[in-house]
């Protein structure tokens, strides 16, 4: 690496733990406690039609892509007027959801990579989703934690990498951002100016009309190594 950074910024989802089976488990528990307290709704929609009756709200109003909790407890209102039930189900839903979804568990090789980096260099955190570090017990390895509803939009916008850089006082190249998103995460903190590693666990192909990553890792040793040769590498 030619040039040492001077903070380090991580997506969360698929790049620290799996998301699929993470939502897939939240959605199903939502699901479930509908069907045992509000069986109308669950009597109506199947979970593959409610998925679809989300998308369907987030084209109808695009800003709700930049706030997925808000879109959840949207929907779930809907479905809540349209059985007759009580509107105010959907935040006790959107509660259920959250501490499903909050219940993440870490590719193995990311917490001491995140404790060894920790102590060289501000960690930043970074989703376009509603993860919530604190609930997740990791909020205490990160100077900062940004989503797309605290800047108002969602990588591959650089409004994200930009708020990390004026609230660290760095440039976009003292910046280096690692994800597993080739568009949402690579190309987008490309394009601002920062360094990027693309984490790339299932040996994926790289878009053909992207230029590259910087670097690109299959672990977080990897990035751990990859850091300790900072300044001696190209």
């Amino acid at each position: 690496m030619r040039r040492t950074p001077r903070a380090l910024s991580f997506d969360l989802d698929d790049t620290l733990w799996d998301c699929d089976e993470v939502i897939e488990r939240a959605e199903r528990r939502v699901y479930d406690w509908l069907a045992a307290h509000y069986p109308r709704i669950a009597a109506e929609f199947d979970l593959e039609a409610m998925r679809g009756i989300r998308k369907e709200a987030a084209e109808r109003d695009p800003r709700l892509t930049t706030d997925l909790s808000e879109l959840r407890r949207v929907t779930l209102a809907w479905h809540a007027q349209r059985a007759e039930y009580d509107p105010g189900l959907a935040e006790v839903g959107l509660e259920v959801f959250l501490a499903e979804r909050n219940r993440v568990t870490l590719f193995t090789d990311v917490l001491p990579v995140l404790q060894a980096l920790g102590r060289r260099y501000p960690l930043v955190a970074l989703t376009n989703g509603n993860a919530d570090l604190a609930r997740i017990g990791l909020d205490h390895l990160f100077t900062l934690s940004l989503s797309a509803v605290d800047v108002g939009a969602a990588k591959p916008d650089p409004a994200m990498f930009r708020a990390v850089c004026e609230a660290l006082e760095i440039r976009a190249g003292d910046l280096l951002h690692v994800g597993d998103d080739p568009v949402r995460d690579v190309h987008a903190a490309r394009r601002f100016g920062a360094r990027t590693v693309w984490v790339n666990r299932t040996a994926s192909g790289w878009p053909e009309d992207l230029p590259r990553a910087h670097h690109e890792i299959e672990t977080f040793a990897a990035l751990h190594e990859l850091l300790e040769d900072s300044g001696d590498g190209a």
